[in-house]
Formats: C-alpha cells, structure tokens, sequence
C-alpha cells in the first residue's frame, strides 16, 4: 500500500482521466447488476404463465435489456479508453522524467551501474505503469464493487444462501496473502535478470568489433545465453508459483458453487424458494466468483507491475549529490583563471586519488598535467567541471568558489574534449555543432579549420552532411578526436580541458 500511494502521486496530474474511467466502471459495474435482476423478472412472468399484461411487461423489459447493453458498450468504451489514455501518458511522463534524472546525476552514480539495466528501467519498467493503472486499479474497483453489490442482492432474495456462498472467501484470501508473498521476490529477480541481460547485450553490442577481433563470438554467446536463461528461470519460477495459485482459487470457488447449487436445491425442495429466485442466484453466482477470480488474476499482475515500479521509484528518489546550493549565483564574464587549494579527492570505493593539490592557471595561458597512467589526471579535470566534488580543499574559478554557483553557468564556461572521444550518431555538422545549435555552417567549418579536420571533411563524399555512426564508427580515431576540438573550439569557452 505504501507504494501504491507513493506511485498515486505520480498519476494525480491524469486525475480527470481517471475520475471519469472510475464513474463509467462504476456505471458498468451497475449496469452489470441490473441485466440479471431484469432476466429474473422476465423468467418469472413466463413461468406464471404468460398473458397480455405480462407480454406488454415482457416487451417493456426487453426494450430496459437493450438499453443497458447499450449503456454498457457505451461505458466499456469510457472505462478503458480513458484508463489507458491517462496511463499512457503517465508511461510517457515518467520516461522522460527517469531519463532526465538519471542524466542529471553526479559521475560516480554510474561507477556501479550498467547502461542497459538503466536502458531497462527507463523503457521496460516503466511500462509496468500502464499495466497498473489501466487494468489492475480500475479491474479491482470494478471487481469489489461488482462483488459488493452482487451480495447485497444475493442477501435480499435469500440471506441463508448468500451466507453459504460466502464460506469459501476467506480461504481464498488467505491463499492470496501466501501467493503475493511468495511471488514478488521473483518477480523483483526477473526484472533485475531483464536489466542485466540489457546490460550485456549493451556492452557486447559496443565492443562487437573487439569480440570478432578477438574471435570471442562463441564465449559472448554462452555468457549471453546465461544472462537470457537467469531470466527465464526466474520468471518461470514466478509462474509456476501463479500456476499453483490460480487452480486453487478456481477449486475454492467451485467449491462454492456446488454448496450454492445442493443447498438452493434443498431450500426448493422445501418449497421456501421460488424458481425465479433460484433463476437469479444461478446468474448472479458468476457475477459473485467472477470478481474473486479476477481479483487472484490481478493479484499476479500486480507483484510484477510493483517489482518494476520498485526500480522505477528507486531511480525517481536516489538522491543527486551534486547540485545548485542554495543562494547559488550566476557567473558572469568568466576570463578563466584556475586555481586548486589543498585539493583532496578520494571515490567512495575508497582510495585517495589526490591529496593537497593546489595550483593556479592564469587566463589566456596552457597549463600541462603530466603523470604516469592512474595518478588522478583525468579526475582532477572533471573535478573543475563539478562531475565530483573535492573531499577537502577549494577549487576556484576567477576567484568564485565553485561550489557557490551555478552548476549550469560553470559548465557554460568550459568545453572538455575528453579521452574517450564520443560523437553522436548524425551528420559532422551537427557533432561540431553539438554545443552551439544556433551555429551556422561558416562558424562550423572555421572551428574545423582550427581543428585542422577541414580538408578532410571536404574529401567525404557529402563532406559537413557525412554521417559518422554510431559513436563516429565511420572515422577514423584521430578524425574523431579532431572533430571533439572543433565541438570545443565553437563555444568559444573561456576554458578548454584537453584530456
């Protein structure tokens, strides 16, 4: 319940959707429960004979029976029309609001985590949403108010008989307590496998030129169809458990039906229950147990809607460790002076990377960082740009505390062109212009001429509208690294990290 309420909050902007899917299953739902009580009536005139009062009370009933019908294609439509719409909105929302978080996290969030479990969250779980709010909560509303309803009409044509119906309910609600305690850890599991099998797939796919190179094809495909099986064995554990649970409710049930069935037939005996009655609780015993059934039906759904609703809220409220302070300010006319006082800097997986580090660079001015291969360079560059935060010390920006401003301004102000060279999959203009979108292309081909890329743009066959692929594929490494300095150059960046 508590995650339910926690996920309520995320649906609440749809409420109107929702207010109105509600009524219409509610007026359903009504609708549903009128239909039997007419067809009683209409049997129990046939069966005292049928004269010109009771065929012109036939033919009025038979014209109620159709506008119900009618009624009920015309709520069904509302009902699930409008649940799914305003659920999949909220999918769409809550992807994009997923994304935007984990795009906004600090580095050492991802020091732990694989691309393709993140992929997984953000596209698979998040569907998860859809499956709860278009059909988990408006079916449970439907199916307790259905059932509810059914036992107040069952109880007003025979109170002895609705009891006995009723033995069989609390049996089934225990069995559903053990079945949903029982399930969800596997469905948590199946989840988790379903992102770390994303993750592989992720991780082979970019690195399919190393796998052939190293003629590893057949190894990845084993520990691929680990991954793949680790999935399938659990959500088939998950399953068998549901393939337990389901029989026995149905089993429960019938078990209902058939005190129903042999004690209505002793009260008829006795003569202290009229056919028409019997006619009613034979019509309405579906309605009864249907509820319930669907309900176990639900209850299955449900653990693996909230499994991965669990990784999608897990994402939604992992706190970002780096962010704007409070009374934050905006730099203003930055000329790019640098300095480190008694920097230290240790990652949380322990280690000090750096240790008392101070230094100034002067604007308009190159400064070198030269060290053996895991000293801390590459760190102490991102930790200008705030991707971590300096354990002790001070870094300053034309004498601003960084940590006193802005995180958006700071990085205006710095153009990185990093180790791993990464280009987006479009065209050489757009990856120059990844930084400047108003740019045009005279500004595009001069920052490529101070990259020294130019002449080799023109030689493509459609020179600044080449395509590079998927991560620059199509060029070579040191194509890419130039075009990484012609991105850097065009923001004109008071301070350019060449790493």
């Amino acid at each position: 319940m508590k995650m339910l309420w926690r996920l309520s909050r995320e649906a609440i902007r749809y409420r109107t959707l929702y207010v109105i899917a509600i009524l219409s299953t509610l007026s359903l739902t009504a609708v549903n429960l009128a239909a039997p009580k007419v067809l009683s009536r209409m049997t129990g005139i046939v069966s005292d004979g049928v004269n010109e009062e009771g065929m012109h009370t036939i033919l009025v009933l038979t014209a109620v029976l159709v506008c119900l019908y009618l009624l009920r294609v015309l709520f069904r439509f509302l009902s699930n029309y409008l649940a799914h719409k305003a659920a999949w909105n909220l999918v769409g929302d809550l992807r994009t609001r997923t994304y935007d978080k984990v795009e906004r996290m600090h580095l050492g969030y991802f020091h732990d985590k694989q691309t393709g479990d993140l992929m997984s969250r953000i596209v698979n779980d998040t569907r998860d949403f859809e499956l709860l709010y278009a059909h988990m909560i408006p079916d449970t509303i439907t199916n307790i108010v259905t059932f509810l309803g059914v036992l107040i009409v069952l109880l007003t044509i025979n109170p002895k008989l609705a009891l006995i119906t009723c033995a069989p309910i609390p049996l089934i609600f225990i069995s559903g307590i053990i079945f949903s305690k029982k399930v969800r850890p596997f469905f948590r599991i199946s989840q988790k496998k379903m992102g770390e099998l994303s993750g592989k797939l992720q991780d082979n796919l970019s690195g399919i030129h190393e796998i052939q190179s190293f003629g590893r094809e057949e190894y990845e495909t084993g520990r691929v169809d680990e991954k793949n099986f680790e999935h399938v064995r659990a959500m088939l554990t998950a399953l068998k458990i549901s393939a337990i649970f389901h029989p026995t409710v149905e089993f429960i049930s019938s078990l209902g039906t058939i005190l129903i069935v042999s004690f209505g037939g002793y009260l008829a005996w006795k003569e202290s229950l009229r056919v028409e009655d019997i006619v009613a609780f034979l019509l309405y015993l579906s309605l009864f147990y249907g509820p319930i059934t669907g309900l176990a039906n639900l209850l299955e759904n449900m653990q693996q809607a909230l499994a991965g609703a669990e990784r999608v809220v897990a994402v939604l409220d992992e706190p970002c460790e780096i962010e704007d302070r409070e009374g934050a300010v905006e730099l203003q006319k930055v000329e790019g002076s640098i300095e480190f006082k008694n920097v230290s800097f240790s990652y949380k997986t322990g280690g000090e990377v750096l240790k008392d580090i101070s230094f100034k660079c002067e604007p308009g001015k190159m400064l070198a960082l030269v060290g053996p291969t895991g000293v801390g360079k590459t760190t102490l560059t991102q930790l200008i740009s705030r991707f971590y935060e300096p354990t002790e010390g001070q870094i300053l920006l034309d004498g601003h505390n960084i940590n006193d401003v802005t995180i958006e301004s700071l990085r205006k102000n710095i153009s990185p062109v990093l180790q791993d060279t990464f280009l987006f999959n479009g065209t050489i203009a757009e990856n120059i212009g990844y930084a400047v979108p108003e740019a045009d292309i005279e500004e595009i081909k001069e920052a490529a001429r101070a990259a020294n890329i130019h002449d080799d743009i023109l030689a493509m066959p459609e020179g600044y509208d080449t395509l590079v692929g998927e991560r620059g594929l199509r060029l070579s490494g040191g194509q890419k690294q130039r075009v990484a300095i012609a991105r850097a150059i065009l923001r004109h960046s008071p301070v350019i990290i060449l790493d």
